[in-house]
């Protein structure tokens, strides 16, 4: 029973995962065949064939590059979380601090963020702050307009009941504001983690001396076309694998979430019965 239980649990995640697979392998039969039917040189766009022999080839240096480039976009990315939710936090509590920082956040999503690399190369020197300095600038913006958007969209008449009831502001909180928030979150925290890569990369691209975005710098200078885009498609696999990782805060986030539905049902239900 349960080997056969397994063999429908395969069978299920094949089926689901199945147009994906065959669209990729398409598409890559597309890339050899257009590659090879009109004779483009390979310093242009290599074949994916070459390409997989430079992965293979530079296994370690890329394994090596990886891990610095990793390494700099989750020190981004927790720097954001550490500093975006509180900070979403007193912008939903205090109109005063929302009427000084949420200006300002907006505002700085129009400067640049490669313009801002080489003047964090200037002030923090080559090593991997200034790497991280980028990434935590691009991941945090979303963390903070998602965290806000989900804190502030429970139901007033839900927080209104919960007050009258005598429930204190930490209480309606840690059981009602943050866990409603928890989807909204998550998904910030998505988009952040993704934007978090682009930023490490940025970053090495400017003045770095390591990571994935050094080793592109490299692959170009030596006219390695075939390296650069196995550098790509190791950046690639690491944003897709780090997306999903947030799956897995979903699900220990998920237990509060309950709990908050739970609240504003039994909230609901007080309220209709007083009516």
């Amino acid at each position: 029973m349960d080997r056969g239980r397994r063999m429908r649990n395969v069978v299920a995640v094949l089926l689901q995962r199945g147009p994906i697979v065959v669209t990729l392998a398409a598409v890559i039969l597309f890339w050899e065949f257009s590659i090879y039917a009109f004779d483009v040189p390979d310093f242009v766009v290599p074949a994916p064939a070459n390409v997989w022999r430079a992965i293979i080839k530079n296994w370690p240096n890329l394994v090596t590059h990886s891990q610095v480039t990793l390494a700099e976009t989750l020190a981004g990315f927790g720097l954001g979380l550490l500093i975006g939710i509180p900070m979403a936090v007193c912008i939903v509590y205090s109109r005063v601090v929302e009427q000084i920082l949420y200006p300002l956040l907006v505002a700085s999503q129009a400067v640049p963020k490669v313009a801002l690399a080489p003047v964090l190369l200037v002030a923090l020197g080559y090593g991997v702050l200034p790497k991280i300095v980028v990434a935590f600038l691009i991941a945090f913006f979303p963390i903070v307009v998602n965290t806000v958007t989900g804190l502030t969209s429970v139901d007033r008449e839900t927080l209104r009941l919960l007050r009258s009831m005598g429930a204190s502001n930490t209480s309606v909180f840690t059981k009602v504001r943050f866990p409603s928030a928890v989807p909204s979150m998550i998904a910030g925290f998505k988009v952040a983690i993704a934007l978090a890569v682009v930023g490490a990369v940025v970053g090495e691209f400017v003045g770095g001396r390591s990571g994935l975005g050094y080793y592109m710098l490299v692959a170009t200078g030596n006219f390695d076309t075939a390296l650069v885009f196995a550098c790509v498609i190791i950046l690639t696999v690491l944003g897709v694998a780090l997306f999903y990782s947030i799956s897995l805060l979903e699900v220990a986030l998920g237990r509060w979430n309950r709990a908050a539905t739970n609240s504003r049902e039994d909230a609901a239900a007080s309220r209709s019965w007083s009516m």
